[in-house]
């Protein structure tokens, strides 16, 4: 087929449970690959990472020749500095380094908590859904302490979350996409004025959580504004959970198609924060990111013109034999393994660390049970989002009861 229509195939859910043969065809294409709506495909990771760090090129929607219509401010996540970098350092204040350097750490001990008591939940059970019984509730629950959400408020966010994450999901544009971008922005609408509301019940009672520190920040410099609030919390919720579920279950499913592997794993489980990194390589739980640029630039021989939708391919570039040996082979011993697992430059998730060790806390605890659990469907369900790409369900069968 043409390479003119590779995002229109990429995209399609008919390739969701396999798009590598896709992403081959892309760096065969070229390292610039136009696409018949306009757009442009890159697929190879030295031109995905240079693009990532190059300032002329934008990660905000607005900038495109054609904009949404009527598409609320983006999260700090598609903003650009100076506004990025300003929105960012607030948000990273109570989480992490340097005025929180301790946030994560401290969650290990609650992390493994909350772990086995979804592994005590599965005793005694036959078949599981990894993605339903613990690939999601895991990353929620730590997400909602962090933040302060009731637990018996956990569930409401996940079709708030599914219709965010549908709007922002890499995609020719067309009438389901238009209804997908109104859903979104409604979902992030009422996500937002929770979180609000919530974190306001905190203002002059701090409770430790993040939401409290972002309502009773002492410097009036250092506070966001009711709609940043909103806007930072609900980011914060959804890209705290929803690319560790995918890490998550596309670990397991790794695992249990490769039981070499796998038995490597439990004989060796120093290797297992490798085992991650190579999976955020390998199956990475985010696929692509969209960059316009700002004037018209040349990338590796071809002009882009200002505006223009550009998609980097991150999961190609992870696969791209010019920088990966034979990139299709999972290996946990991997040196070098410098991936774009969680994209580069200075969007680089400042989640990542709490993604790492939710990801081997979670692995590390099924690793041991899985010599004996075989899938009941291969491949599994995907999720709809391209861009997310991850299984819906993961059925798996123990042929004995799971242990305790």
């Amino acid at each position: 087929m043409a390479a003119e229509t590779l995002l229109e195939r990429i995209t399609d859910y008919a390739n969701r449970s396999d798009p590598y043969p896709l992403y081959a065809e892309l760096r065969e294409a070229g390292r610039v690959v136009r696409q018949e709506d306009g757009s442009y495909l890159v697929g190879t990771y030295h031109e995905i990472s240079a693009l990532l760090h190059d300032p002329r090129f934008s990660a905000d929607p607005r900038n495109l020749t054609a904009p949404p219509e009527g598409a609320p401010k983006p999260p700090f996540l598609r903003l650009d500095d100076p506004e990025h970098h300003r929105l960012r350092t607030l948000a990273m204040r109570p989480f992490g380094p340097p005025h929180s350097p301790g946030r994560i750490d401290a969650m290990r001990g609650e992390i493994t908590e909350v772990t086995d008591e979804l592994l005590d939940g599965l005793r005694d059970r036959a078949q599981i859904d990894v993605v339903d019984d613990f690939a999601y509730p895991l990353p929620v629950t730590v997400i909602c302490r962090l933040l302060g959400v009731p637990r018996e408020d956990e569930p409401l966010f996940r079709e708030w979350s599914n219709a965010i994450v549908a709007s922002a999901d890499v995609r020719p544009e067309d009438k389901d996409s238009i209804e997908q971008d109104r859903a979104g922005d409604q979902a992030r609408i009422e996500m937002g004025q929770y979180l609000v509301n919530l974190a306001e019940q905190r203002r002059g009672h701090p409770t430790g959580d993040m939401l409290s520190a972002f309502v009773n920040e002492p410097d009036p410099a250092m506070l966001l504004t009711r709609e940043e609030l909103a806007e930072t919390a609900v980011l914060l919720l959804i890209a705290g959970h929803e690319t560790t579920v995918n890490l998550i279950a596309n670990g397991v499913l790794t695992l249990l198609r490769r039981p070499d592997q796998l038995d490597r794993l439990r004989r060796e489980p120093d290797l297992l924060p490798r085992a991650v990194e190579e999976l955020l390589r390998y199956e990475p739980p985010v696929h692509m990111r969209e960059r316009i640029p700002l004037a018209d630039v040349e990338i590796a021989g071809t002009s882009i013109a200002k505006g223009t939708s550009t998609v980097l391919a991150l999961a190609s570039g992870n696969r791209d034999p010019k920088r990966f040996h034979e990139p299709d082979r999972f290996d946990p011993t991997r040196p070098d393994n410098e991936h774009l697992g969680f994209g580069s430059g200075i969007h680089l998730c400042y989640g990542a660390p709490l993604a790492r060790v939710e990801a081997q806390a979670a692995l590390g605890a099924l690793i041991p049970h899985l010599g004996t659990a075989y899938l009941l469907q291969d491949p599994p369900p995907y999720r709809y989002a391209a861009m997310l790409r991850g299984p819906r369900h993961l059925p798996i069968e123990m042929q004995q009861p799971w242990p305790c």
